[in-house]
């Protein structure tokens, strides 16, 4: 085996002297380094660990017996439970964001309990696994020393409060501030954003707004060390910033797409038949992973998740994915992710290199994806030709199931009445030629009751050699 190997950091994990993340023959590990010696020690012993893996707030690792020529700072080497999907929290809708930062407060309270703390809490460290916000990484904690500050309490607000508080007072897609700062919402350009009224709310004022005039005072000053915190203090500081957020409320207006099902031109009878339609072609292909793209609440992918298939949500529409992700909280669903992303400007790669968060299209392939009621959207509200579609599309996954939506439709019609038809192209021939270049067809079902159609697509980059 190649010690080089070792030597390559994965993703974000390069910053953390601690330890970092690698891939060796496709498995995910995570080197421990000997400086984390003692605070990974006493994680385990004390049973923080496994009281925090028993309440799903930390991704379970096993460790895994040392390979020779590692690198001298080696410690140990541990292999995490695979997360099926990597998201981010400009993914996130309102209430993952929210979910998020209480799960983080609630790992830190118990840390403390056990005499250590979170030594950072930045929103990356948190994914969604099996319906849950859980921290993947297991060298986030450190020993805690008797009156010292909480050294991620600044993090924490950058990477939850702040965007959270202008969420709900200012507007919901301030989220997106994170592909732009992605290490935190600036705490004064947060106090320069926020109303008036949530400035007179009292945690705005003491984590927001002092806070950044105590930045900008102490700027380019040495630390302090002689600053000290209790631990009463200190967890009264974590029930201040709990409050704090579990007071924070969006509620996503009805209309637009929140109630799509309700105005579309779907009968009962149209309705039943397409998802018979889809139950049919994924007890065909029975998937082992989905990204329903477009997928407004969800209706759809659910017919995937339920058959215990890893169902990715897309939309890009914050209203639709808060809704989704509710009735994934009420459901109790664990096979559901609902995300927030525009396909028309995707997430991209970020970060130094372009490499610490991963591009949409980087995460890809999904083994199957759905794109339904969705073609029409692409193609004339955004103006982009069928053949980039159908290119974009191929890199995504294996299979494809893709509604044709065609001119005549009603909801085609309803884009085209504010603006002239200068899409003499989009047709059903013209949509088969297009993705036959990129895709074999395997079947086409007509939606009873409808003009529309749905395609079962193999992409030629994916297809297998089948006897």
């Amino acid at each position: 085996m190649d010690s080089s190997n070792f030597h390559q950091y994965l993703g974000a994990s390069f910053r953390d002297p601690s330890g970092y993340l690698f891939v060796e023959g496709g498995v995910l590990y995570r080197q421990v380094n000997s400086i984390y010696k003692e605070d990974f020690e006493r994680l385990i012993k004390t049973g923080l660990y496994d009281e925090l893996v028993s309440e799903k707030l930390l991704i379970p690792h096993r460790e895994v017996p040392k390979w020779e020529n590692l690198p001298d700072e080696c410690y140990k080497v541990i292999q995490p439970e695979t997360i099926d999907f990597i998201s981010y929290p400009y993914e996130w809708c309102f209430s993952q964001l929210k979910d998020a930062a209480l799960a983080t407060l609630k790992i830190q309270t118990k840390a403390l309990e056990h005499d250590m703390v979170l030594k950072d809490s930045s929103a990356f460290n948190i994914q969604f696994h099996k319906g849950k916000p859980v921290l993947i990484d297991s060298l986030s904690f450190q020993i805690y020393k008797e009156g010292q500050p909480w050294i991620a309490y600044r993090q924490f607000c950058k990477h939850f409060l702040a965007p959270l508080y202008l969420m709900a007072y200012k507007d919901v897609r301030l989220s997106q501030l994170f592909r732009v700062y992605i290490d935190g919402v600036p705490l004064d350009l947060a106090a320069r954003l926020l109303p008036f009224r949530a400035r007179l709310s009292f945690p705005a004022q003491i984590h927001i707004m002092l806070h950044a005039s105590s930045e900008k005072r102490f700027a380019g000053r040495s630390i302090d060390s002689s600053r000290k915190m209790s631990r009463t203090g200190m967890q009264g500081l974590i029930d201040s910033l709990e409050r704090a957020v579990n007071r924070l409320r969006w509620s996503p207006s009805k209309g637009g797409w929140t109630d799509y099902y309700e105005t579309s031109n779907y009968s009962q009878q149209s309705e039943k038949s397409k998802e018979d339609i889809i139950a049919t072609i994924l007890d065909r292909v029975s998937p082992e992973s989905m990204w329903d793209l477009g997928a407004n609440l969800g209706r759809y992918s659910r017919i995937a998740s339920r058959m215990g298939i890893p169902t990715i949500s897309i939309d890009n529409e914050p209203a639709a994915v808060e809704l989704n992700y509710q009735n994934c909280l009420e459901e109790n669903e664990t096979n559901l992710l609902p995300l927030l992303l525009d396909l028309t400007n995707p997430s991209p790669d970020m970060g130094w290199d372009n490499s610490e968060r991963e591009s949409l299209k980087r995460r890809a392939p999904a083994e199957a994806v759905f794109a339904l009621a969705l073609i029409h959207h692409l193609a004339i509200s955004n103006n982009v030709p069928l053949i980039k579609i159908a290119e974009f599309f191929q890199h995504l996954g294996r299979w494809l199931v893709i509604e044709f939506v065609p001119k005549e439709d009603s909801q085609v019609q309803k884009l085209l009445v504010s603006r002239e038809d200068v899409f003499p192209d989009y047709d059903l021939a013209n949509f088969e030629s297009a993705f036959s270049v990129f895709f074999q067809i395997h079947q086409k079902f007509e939606i009873n009751g409808t003009l529309r159609t749905i395609f079962l697509l193999e992409s030629r980059k994916f297809e297998k050699v089948t006897g």
